[in-house]
């Protein structure tokens, strides 16, 4: 069975980038899939898949385009709450180009999505099972996904600031793993980045109200991190939203070194690149049992950190 949202769900926040307001509307939907529609273009076609191949930028974000040209970006956080809940459906009208940043985690939209429940849709639930390891390597960068009854997340990160440093950490992502353990890790930077982002006209959206700011080894927010390992946590959360443009829920282990947006990407369109690397599955109950979304409930969220 497939999932989709029980109402409608608006939503209003600043983009990271232009600073801008922007609202969301999610809507539930009974096919189709994860699709953006930007309600602000009228003269061309203004629907998005959330697929690994609309990608077209992963410079700061993930940004996804349509054949039109019209894009959406930063789209990474809403997609990890979709798939750590279980969501197969739901229709997102989006007023600009860029999903709010809120608190630079996926905490709103969980609560949100929970809030206003979830129900069955009917339909086979297909997955994608790993057969034999994929690898993407660039430099020190490295993304994998290897054979796996779940999907698990191993992560590895190494910072010269001593705020962050090397941080490790693997989670199977089952039963409410996500919401419980990563989607209230927000995102992080240090603040000679910031400076010079916003100097060249970037993340003016970007406060301490929405991200982790570092500087050698003191964290510039006043409450400092949520969780000791927040910054390598976060890195997960990403990795769990760029896989979800899979398309469909993936039975496997995926590794990332110092990996970010563009490397998970690489390492999907290396997947479906190689046939014989993987399968497409129709899930049984048992097997859906293990899936992020399985038994999630507002509970989880209060668990988190």
């Amino acid at each position: 069975m497939h999932t989709t949202l029980e109402r409608e769900i608006t939503l209003r926040g600043t983009g990271l980038h232009s600073g801008r307001p922007v609202r969301l509307t999610l809507h539930p939907a009974t096919e189709g899939g994860i699709r953006f529609r930007r309600v602000d273009v009228t003269d061309r076609d203004n629907i998005i898949p959330a697929r690994y191949d609309a990608v077209t930028d992963t410079t700061l974000c993930t940004v996804l385009s349509n054949e039109a040209g019209i894009s959406v970006s930063t789209v990474e956080h809403i997609m990890a709450a979709f798939a750590g809940l279980g969501v197969s459906h739901v229709l997102v009208d989006i007023d600009g180009p860029e999903v709010p940043i809120l608190d630079g985690s996926s905490q709103r939209f969980v609560k949100a999505i929970l809030k206003a429940g979830l129900r069955q849709v009917a339909g086979d639930l297909r997955a994608i099972r790993i057969l034999k390891p994929v690898r993407d390597v660039q430099g020190d960068v490295v993304t994998e996904l290897t054979p796996a009854p779940m999907l698990s997340i191993d992560f590895e990160i190494d910072f010269p600031d001593a705020a962050i440093g090397h941080q490790e950490k693997t989670l199977d992502m089952l039963n409410g793993s996500f919401v419980r353990e990563l989607s209230d890790c927000r995102t992080f930077c240090r603040r000679a980045e910031v400076e010079a982002m916003q100097a060249h006209g970037l993340a003016l959206g970007g406060s301490l109200d929405n991200a982790v700011v570092v500087e050698g080894e003191k964290v510039l927010n006043p409450g400092g991190f949520r969780r000791a390992d927040e910054c390598v946590r976060h890195k997960m959360l990403d990795a769990m939203g760029d896989l979800a443009l899979a398309g469909a829920p993936i039975l496997g282990a995926y590794r990332g070194v110092k990996a970010g947006h563009g490397a998970t990407n690489r390492l999907l369109r290396r997947l479906f690149a190689t046939p014989d690397a993987f399968e497409w599955v129709v899930l049984d109950e048992e097997q859906q049992a293990v899936l992020p979304g399985a038994g999630v409930g507002l509970a989880d969220l209060r668990r988190a950190g």
